[in-house]
């Protein structure tokens, strides 16, 4: 049984502090923090203008930064040997991972007018990679709060709506990843103990009170460690087909269809794709209800309908993701969902908090099983969002 253990902030970021002065043989001047995410639920639904309920995660990515003398930007992971040096300009073409860090140096300064200067930049993480767990938007919005304090600037209101923009351009522009903005919107704007409904045609976005203690669940996230891209083809070629399907129906986006004219689609799978988008959308809008009214079973349905249509109608779910879901529930959870962007990562199960430990066990007896790599497991503790540390 492996737990994911988020680690304490303050910790973390004076370990990165001694890492970054023996990296650059100075002291970091600031440390950003920026969580991870878990979806409770509305997937692929932030690029077709609709609804997300995401929850900041307490696991984390920290940027420990200092200005340098000259125009130039050093940037270094603790979970890479890889260093990305070049000018603010060069930023824009950095390969890798280093595309979202450096890259969204470039689109704070390109884009949204932010005095970036030269700087050294060492991250640390405790998202998990390639889980599905928003490890890159967490990167962006890491450095981009580093960067934003070496600029003097207030991370007010309007400065962390420039930032998620500028995360957005690193993520599509640099790194060319076609996603929707949940991601680094709730990086930005999490609460502790309460997920975020997000409204992606009207830009709005509020807080939706967890109260998970008064439910007697707890929401485990679990990541099959299968590899999970957002670059690699497959989100893209969904939107493609989502955006396809909008315009066959005459609509600026899937947010302004019906079922009924989505069921009059004549392409098969187009009609699939749009149909999970038009559920979806409405399936967030019940989760918030029944989470106001602590209706379990509504709940559990809905995450169990959710996770049926991502695997029938959108096609992104998979072997290992399918089998946590059916496990999860049969140990007693309320119900189970995949969780991101598919293809691999993870699922979300809301357990009764004392069917936990159970749960887990027969998740990881059944991986056994089945001839699958070993899962590992986290708890996805409502938390705030991103800030600087130092």
């Amino acid at each position: 049984m492996t737990f994911l253990e988020p680690g304490d902030p303050q910790t973390t970021a004076e370990h990165l502090g001694g890492a970054f002065r023996e990296a650059f043989g100075a002291p970091a001047q600031v440390v950003g923090r920026a969580p991870g995410r878990v979806n409770l639920i509305g997937e692929h639904t932030d690029y077709n203008a609709g609804l997300v309920l995401p929850l900041a995660l307490a696991h984390a990515t920290y940027a420990a930064a200092r200005r340098r003398t000259d125009d130039r930007v050093r940037v270094r992971s603790r979970q890479s040997d890889e260093t990305w040096e070049g000018t603010l300009a060069e930023a824009s073409a950095a390969p890798g991972w280093a595309g979202y860090a450096a890259g969204v140096l470039w689109a704070l300064a390109e884009r949204e007018g932010v005095p970036v200067p030269g700087m050294d930049v060492l991250v640390d993480s405790t998202v998990p990679l390639g889980a599905g767990l928003s490890s890159s938007a967490a990167l962006e919005c890491a450095v981009a709060v580093a960067a934003v304090a070496l600029a003097d600037q207030e991370l007010d209101d309007d400065l962390r709506a420039r930032l998620v923009r500028a995360a957005m351009t690193a993520e599509t522009e640099v790194v060319d990843a076609p996603t929707g903005g949940m991601d680094q919107t709730i990086a930005m704007h999490g609460r502790g103990g309460a997920a975020l409904l997000i409204d992606f045609r009207s830009g709005e976005h509020r807080p939706v009170p967890l109260d998970l203690d008064d439910l007697g669940l707890t929401v485990l996230v679990t990541d099959t460690r299968v590899s999970h891209a957002l670059h690699d083809g497959g989100y893209a070629s969904r939107r493609a087909d989502c955006e396809e399907a909008a315009r066959l129906l005459g609509l600026p986006s899937l947010r302004e269809a019906t079922l009924e004219q989505v069921e009059g689609l004549a392409d098969d799978r187009l009609r699939r794709r749009a149909r999970h988008i038009v559920t979806e959308i409405a399936r967030v809008t019940a989760t918030v209800e029944a989470l106001a009214e602590q209706d379990r079973a509504a709940l559990g349905r809905l995450f169990l309908a959710s996770h049926v249509s991502m695997r029938d109608d959108f096609e992104i779910s998979c072997e290992e993701l399918d089998t946590v879901v059916e496990t999860a529930v049969e140990a007693g959870a309320v119900g189970a969902r995949m969780t991101g962007g598919g293809f691999g990562g993870s699922a979300v199960s809301l357990v009764p908090t004392e069917r936990v430990s159970a749960v887990v066990r027969a998740i990881d007896a059944r991986f056994v099983t089945a001839g699958f790599r070993a899962p590992a497991h986290l708890l996805g503790v409502p938390s705030v969002g991103a800030g600087r540390l130092g």
